[in-house]
């Protein structure tokens, strides 16, 4: 599933086309009428998460703003990096069980949302990325190696929209929902927003659930999955299994510090064409040359994801031996408010 970093990279790869209007259409959905977009207007553009919201209008207007991703350093950062568009999908190599589905509980979003666009001048389209959405742009996805039959067949988009501009965007394996209000987001959940409330997430760390459950909570640490959390838990080395009420809070901040510090690499490795370098997530062994163990968790009754550890990096804490946290120099770790207020 395409995590926070991904959606990030196709925000930037529709913005271009913000102020464009749609003059032809098409793709093989059929519970989402591509003609429904001819001759509307793409006036804005969000991105929350892992679900990126376009708006569409009938009529030419002063385009909006928006919700920018990029904070004003990585704009300037990667700006004359990312001139061209290309397709972001996540590698198909991943295991499907390895981040399937966002746990229930909410994602930082409220709308109320249809197959059709509502009556009305303003219409959003939400666009969910599942196990393997993408979105290309000026290009189509062609087949990287023969299906079951032994054809190479090109993917077929669902959904396909030419702008005025002589541009297009095709969207491939993306679950699409309109609907006629604006999307309500909570940037204080999403790990790659500027106002990420630290505070917020280490609170709901140090509940007494395995620290692995917490961190795929899309209500605190919107646009995580599998991936960062596999590879967060073991830079900081933290057994998944561990109760957040057994780790110190020095523990938990530097959990949260590699979850941030880790999306954001991530990002920016997109952005200057780099593939991301995990140290633990699919692999056999550790940088440490342990052996890698493997095993499908998740919250009972909920869903269960692969997850990857190293015993001997990331030991399990002993429910009757919680860690214990002795300050050096008398200093004392930071409080949760103080830390809601530093920001990531």
């Amino acid at each position: 599933m395409p995590e926070g970093p991904s959606v990030r990279k196709f925000h930037h790869l529709v913005s271009p086309f913000v102020g464009q209007q749609v003059f032809k259409t098409g793709g093989s959905s059929k519970k989402l009428n591509p003609a429904g977009f001819q001759s509307l207007w793409l006036q804005d553009t969000q991105v929350h998460g892992k679900k990126l919201f376009l708006r569409f209008d009938p009529d030419e207007e002063i385009v909006s703003a928006g919700n920018n991703p990029l904070s004003e350093p990585l704009q300037k950062e990667w700006k004359e990096e990312a001139g061209h568009h290309q397709e972001v999908s996540e590698q198909s190599s991943r295991s499907p069980g390895g981040d399937d589905a966002v746990p229930s509980g909410g994602d930082g979003l409220r709308c109320l949302w249809g197959d059709t666009p509502a009556g009305g001048a303003e219409r959003w389209l939400q666009v969910s990325f599942g196990l393997f959405g993408s979105i290309w742009g000026n290009e189509f996805s062609r087949a990287k190696k023969a299906n079951k039959r032994g054809d190479w067949r090109d993917p077929v988009p669902r959904l396909v929209l030419h702008f005025g501009g002589g541009g297009f965007l095709a969207f491939y394996n993306c679950q699409m929902v309109w609907s006629s209000s604006s999307p309500v987001v909570r940037p204080t959940s999403d790990i790659l927003s500027e106002k990420f409330h630290r505070g917020q997430a280490l609170e709901a760390l140090g509940r007494e659930q395995p620290v692995c459950y917490t961190l795929l909570d899309q209500r605190y640490f919107s646009g995580l999955g599998n991936i960062i959390k596999n590879e967060a838990l073991f830079r900081a080395g933290i057994h998944p299994l561990s109760p957040g009420s057994l780790l110190g809070l020095p523990r938990l901040e530097a959990l949260v510090d590699h979850v941030v510090a880790f999306s954001a690499g991530w990002l920016r490795g997109k952005f200057q064409g780099r593939q991301q370098h995990t140290q633990i997530y699919q692999k056999e062994w550790c940088p440490a040359g342990h052996q890698v163990v493997k095993e499908t968790l998740g919250p009972p009754g909920g869903f269960q994801r692969l997850t990857w550890w190293c015993p001997q990096c990331q030991p399990r804490l002993s429910l009757d031996e919680p860690e214990q946290v002795v300050p050096s120099s008398g200093a004392r770790a930071p409080s949760t408010q103080s830390l809601a207020l530093e920001g990531p």
